[in-house]
């Protein structure tokens, strides 16, 4: 299934530059992949439908409502240091 013009072209395609055990290992590695492939084809899989996923999830809409008030000034008293209702911190870059 797979041949060495394959092989090669599968070298250019993802840029690496395999040796020739790599290169026979890889070969060997992938024409057991499409022989497992072509296993799972001969299944009869009619009436079952096809998933993305293992665990059926669905998709959970709601309205997006802001809940949260303006807390700034109790916001600002976690601040180490403030001015003009802003977060004083450290000088981090000289």
């Amino acid at each position: 299934m797979i041949n060495d013009e394959t092989m090669d072209y599968i070298g250019i395609l993802t840029k690496l530059e395999l040796s020739t055990d790599e290169r026979k290992k890889a070969k060997k590695d992938m024409g057991r992949m499409l022989a497992y492939i072509d296993k799972l084809k001969e299944l009869d899989t009619t009436g079952i439908e096809p998933v993305s996923h293992i665990v059926k999830q669905q998709n959970v809409f709601r309205e997006d409502v802001v809940t949260n008030t303006d807390e700034h000034e109790k916001t600002l008293r976690n601040a180490p240091g403030q001015k003009d209702s802003m977060f004083m911190v450290p000088k981090t870059l000289g």
